[in-house]
Protein backbone atom coordinates (compact mmCIF):
# COMPACT_ATOMS: atom_id res chain seq x y z
CA UNK A 1 0.00 0.00 0.00
CA UNK A 2 2.90 2.55 1.07
CA UNK A 3 4.42 1.74 -2.69
CA UNK A 4 1.21 2.37 -4.28
CA UNK A 5 0.57 5.74 -2.42
CA UNK A 6 4.03 6.56 -3.74
CA UNK A 7 3.25 6.20 -6.95
CA UNK A 8 0.47 7.72 -7.01
CA UNK A 9 2.01 11.03 -5.32
CA UNK A 10 4.46 10.42 -8.11
CA UNK A 11 2.05 10.52 -11.17
CA UNK A 12 0.37 13.31 -9.65
CA UNK A 13 3.65 15.54 -8.94
CA UNK A 14 4.26 16.73 -12.81
CA UNK A 15 0.23 16.90 -13.09
CA UNK A 16 -0.13 19.45 -10.80
CA UNK A 17 2.53 21.57 -12.46
CA UNK A 18 1.19 21.42 -15.92
CA UNK A 19 -1.08 23.46 -17.99
CA UNK A 20 -3.00 20.50 -19.43
CA UNK A 21 -2.53 16.88 -20.02
CA UNK A 22 -1.92 16.18 -23.86
CA UNK A 23 -1.08 19.06 -26.86
CA UNK A 24 -2.68 17.42 -29.86
CA UNK A 25 -2.04 18.74 -33.54
CA UNK A 26 -4.49 17.59 -36.21
CA UNK A 27 -3.02 18.01 -39.74
CA UNK A 28 -4.85 17.63 -43.02
CA UNK A 29 -4.16 16.97 -46.55
CA UNK A 30 -5.16 19.84 -48.96
CA UNK A 31 -2.82 18.79 -51.49
CA UNK A 32 -3.79 18.65 -55.23
CA UNK A 33 -5.20 14.89 -54.86
CA UNK A 34 -7.52 15.94 -52.63
CA UNK A 35 -10.85 17.45 -55.00
CA UNK A 36 -12.97 20.07 -53.34
CA UNK A 37 -15.87 17.13 -52.62
CA UNK A 38 -12.79 15.46 -50.47
CA UNK A 39 -11.74 18.66 -48.61
CA UNK A 40 -15.62 19.39 -47.48
CA UNK A 41 -15.47 15.86 -46.27
CA UNK A 42 -12.34 15.95 -44.27
CA UNK A 43 -13.59 19.16 -42.28
CA UNK A 44 -16.71 18.15 -41.74
CA UNK A 45 -15.70 14.71 -40.58
CA UNK A 46 -13.41 16.67 -38.39
CA UNK A 47 -15.71 18.41 -36.70
CA UNK A 48 -18.53 15.59 -36.40
CA UNK A 49 -15.63 13.53 -34.85
CA UNK A 50 -14.89 16.30 -32.09
CA UNK A 51 -18.30 16.88 -31.23
CA UNK A 52 -19.69 12.89 -30.99
CA UNK A 53 -20.85 11.87 -27.62
CA UNK A 54 -17.40 9.73 -27.41
CA UNK A 55 -15.11 11.78 -28.82
CA UNK A 56 -16.59 14.14 -25.69
CA UNK A 57 -16.41 12.06 -22.87
CA UNK A 58 -13.12 11.35 -23.84
CA UNK A 59 -11.79 14.79 -23.79
CA UNK A 60 -13.87 15.43 -20.29
CA UNK A 61 -12.76 11.99 -18.66
CA UNK A 62 -9.80 13.80 -16.47
CA UNK A 63 -9.99 17.19 -14.48
CA UNK A 64 -6.68 18.42 -16.91
CA UNK A 65 -7.69 19.69 -20.03
CA UNK A 66 -6.12 18.84 -23.55
CA UNK A 67 -4.75 21.66 -25.95
CA UNK A 68 -6.20 21.27 -29.20
CA UNK A 69 -4.72 23.18 -32.82
CA UNK A 70 -5.30 22.42 -36.37
CA UNK A 71 -3.28 23.09 -39.56
CA UNK A 72 -4.07 21.80 -43.29
CA UNK A 73 -0.92 21.32 -45.25
CA UNK A 74 0.46 19.97 -48.67
CA UNK A 75 3.60 21.88 -50.60
CA UNK A 76 6.87 22.81 -49.40
CA UNK A 77 5.94 26.14 -47.78
CA UNK A 78 1.55 25.70 -47.97
CA UNK A 79 0.66 25.01 -44.54
CA UNK A 80 -1.94 27.04 -42.98
CA UNK A 81 -3.31 27.28 -39.22
CA UNK A 82 -6.63 26.46 -38.86
CA UNK A 83 -6.94 26.36 -35.76
CA UNK A 84 -4.72 28.24 -33.09
CA UNK A 85 -3.97 26.29 -29.43
CA UNK A 86 -6.89 26.37 -28.17
CA UNK A 87 -7.26 24.71 -24.68
CA UNK A 88 -10.52 22.37 -24.37
CA UNK A 89 -11.56 23.22 -20.92
CA UNK A 90 -15.55 22.82 -21.51
CA UNK A 91 -18.10 21.39 -23.89
CA UNK A 92 -18.16 24.85 -25.41
CA UNK A 93 -14.98 24.95 -25.96
CA UNK A 94 -14.80 21.73 -27.75
CA UNK A 95 -17.78 22.66 -29.88
CA UNK A 96 -16.57 26.00 -30.44
CA UNK A 97 -13.31 24.36 -31.84
CA UNK A 98 -15.43 22.26 -34.72
CA UNK A 99 -17.50 25.40 -35.64
CA UNK A 100 -13.98 26.82 -36.53
CA UNK A 101 -12.54 23.89 -38.29
CA UNK A 102 -15.92 23.25 -40.20
CA UNK A 103 -16.38 26.94 -41.33
CA UNK A 104 -12.82 27.32 -42.57
CA UNK A 105 -11.87 27.49 -46.03
CA UNK A 106 -8.28 25.96 -47.73
CA UNK A 107 -5.98 28.08 -48.48
CA UNK A 108 -4.03 26.09 -51.78
CA UNK A 109 -5.21 23.57 -53.94
CA UNK A 110 -2.68 22.91 -56.73
CA UNK A 111 0.25 22.38 -54.53
CA UNK A 112 2.21 18.54 -54.05
CA UNK A 113 2.72 16.06 -50.84
CA UNK A 114 5.23 17.46 -49.02
CA UNK A 115 5.17 15.23 -46.07
CA UNK A 116 8.42 16.00 -43.87
CA UNK A 117 7.68 19.64 -44.52
CA UNK A 118 4.63 19.36 -42.60
CA UNK A 119 6.22 17.53 -39.80
CA UNK A 120 8.30 20.24 -40.08
CA UNK A 121 5.35 23.02 -39.56
CA UNK A 122 3.54 20.78 -36.97
CA UNK A 123 7.09 20.38 -34.74
CA UNK A 124 7.22 24.09 -34.76
CA UNK A 125 3.62 24.41 -33.54
CA UNK A 126 4.27 22.38 -30.57
CA UNK A 127 7.17 23.85 -29.85
CA UNK A 128 4.82 27.11 -28.87
CA UNK A 129 1.88 24.62 -27.41
CA UNK A 130 0.58 25.13 -23.91
CA UNK A 131 2.67 23.38 -20.96
CA UNK A 132 1.36 19.75 -21.78
CA UNK A 133 2.09 16.65 -19.93
CA UNK A 134 2.22 14.34 -23.61
CA UNK A 135 2.46 16.19 -27.27
CA UNK A 136 0.54 14.56 -29.99
CA UNK A 137 1.02 14.80 -34.18
CA UNK A 138 -1.73 13.52 -35.69
CA UNK A 139 -1.46 13.94 -39.38
CA UNK A 140 -3.89 12.88 -41.90
CA UNK A 141 -3.50 11.98 -45.99
CA UNK A 142 -4.02 10.12 -48.94
CA UNK A 143 -0.79 10.17 -50.26
CA UNK A 144 3.26 9.00 -49.97
CA UNK A 145 5.50 12.14 -49.93
CA UNK A 146 6.41 13.10 -53.31
CA UNK A 147 8.00 16.85 -52.58
CA UNK A 148 11.18 17.86 -50.72
CA UNK A 149 12.23 15.58 -47.94
CA UNK A 150 10.18 12.86 -46.03
CA UNK A 151 9.06 11.98 -42.12
CA UNK A 152 12.92 10.63 -41.65
CA UNK A 153 15.10 13.64 -42.12
CA UNK A 154 12.17 15.45 -40.53
CA UNK A 155 12.54 14.12 -37.37
CA UNK A 156 16.35 14.09 -37.44
CA UNK A 157 16.57 18.15 -38.26
CA UNK A 158 13.12 19.08 -36.32
CA UNK A 159 12.02 19.03 -32.50
CA UNK A 160 10.36 15.93 -32.08
CA UNK A 161 11.95 14.45 -28.31
CA UNK A 162 8.86 13.76 -26.62
CA UNK A 163 6.32 13.56 -29.36
CA UNK A 164 4.18 10.44 -30.88
CA UNK A 165 3.26 11.12 -34.19
CA UNK A 166 0.16 9.27 -35.16
CA UNK A 167 -1.22 8.80 -39.12
CA UNK A 168 -4.81 8.60 -40.41
CA UNK A 169 -3.66 6.75 -44.04
CA UNK A 170 -7.05 7.63 -46.30
CA UNK A 171 -7.22 5.30 -48.70
CA UNK A 172 -8.41 4.83 -51.74
CA UNK A 173 -9.52 1.14 -51.39
CA UNK A 174 -7.12 -0.14 -54.17
CA UNK A 175 -3.79 -2.45 -54.88
CA UNK A 176 -1.74 0.75 -54.90
CA UNK A 177 -3.23 1.94 -51.57
CA UNK A 178 -2.41 -1.32 -49.94
CA UNK A 179 0.94 -1.58 -50.94
CA UNK A 180 2.22 1.82 -50.93
CA UNK A 181 0.38 4.33 -48.34
CA UNK A 182 -0.45 2.21 -45.60
CA UNK A 183 3.26 0.81 -45.66
CA UNK A 184 4.71 4.39 -45.87
CA UNK A 185 2.64 5.62 -42.94
CA UNK A 186 3.34 2.38 -40.68
CA UNK A 187 7.28 2.68 -42.10
CA UNK A 188 7.92 6.06 -41.96
CA UNK A 189 5.51 8.36 -40.81
CA UNK A 190 4.65 7.09 -37.26
CA UNK A 191 7.04 8.19 -34.37
CA UNK A 192 7.38 7.71 -31.07
CA UNK A 193 6.34 4.92 -28.28
CA UNK A 194 2.63 3.74 -28.95
CA UNK A 195 1.98 5.50 -32.33
CA UNK A 196 -0.11 3.84 -34.46
CA UNK A 197 -2.43 4.74 -37.56
CA UNK A 198 -6.35 4.66 -38.27
CA UNK A 199 -6.84 3.54 -41.80
CA UNK A 200 -9.52 5.29 -43.79
CA UNK A 201 -11.50 3.45 -46.27
CA UNK A 202 -11.72 6.74 -48.40
CA UNK A 203 -12.61 10.34 -47.50
CA UNK A 204 -16.36 9.34 -47.25
CA UNK A 205 -14.78 7.24 -44.27
CA UNK A 206 -12.92 10.39 -42.53
CA UNK A 207 -15.09 11.06 -40.15
CA UNK A 208 -15.59 7.60 -39.03
CA UNK A 209 -11.48 6.91 -38.74
CA UNK A 210 -10.81 10.34 -36.90
CA UNK A 211 -13.54 8.97 -34.22
CA UNK A 212 -11.56 6.08 -33.56
CA UNK A 213 -8.46 7.60 -33.36
CA UNK A 214 -9.49 10.82 -31.24
CA UNK A 215 -10.85 8.24 -28.29
CA UNK A 216 -7.78 6.73 -28.35
CA UNK A 217 -5.50 9.54 -28.44
CA UNK A 218 -7.16 11.87 -25.53
CA UNK A 219 -8.61 9.25 -23.55
CA UNK A 220 -6.19 9.25 -19.93
CA UNK A 221 -3.94 6.51 -19.62
CA UNK A 222 -5.37 4.21 -17.82
CA UNK A 223 -2.69 3.71 -13.90
CA UNK A 224 -5.11 1.42 -12.43
CA UNK A 225 -3.61 -1.80 -13.48
CA UNK A 226 0.05 -0.03 -12.29
CA UNK A 227 -1.60 0.64 -8.64
CA UNK A 228 -2.88 -3.19 -8.69
CA UNK A 229 0.47 -4.51 -10.06
CA UNK A 230 2.23 -2.85 -7.32
CA UNK A 231 -0.01 -3.44 -4.21
CA UNK A 232 0.44 -7.21 -5.13
CA UNK A 233 4.05 -7.45 -4.24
Amino acid sequence: MVRAAALLALLATPAAAADCRLALVLAMDVSSSVDPSEDRLQRQGTATALTSPEVAEAFFASDLPVALAVYEWSGRYNQQVILDWTMIDSPMALTGAAETVAASLRSHNEFPTAMGYALGFGAGLLARAPDCLEKTLDISGDGQNNEGFGPDIAYREFPFDGVTVNGLAINAADFEGELGLIAFYRGEVLHGPGAFVVIADGFSDFARAMRQKLVREVSPAAIGALIRREGDR
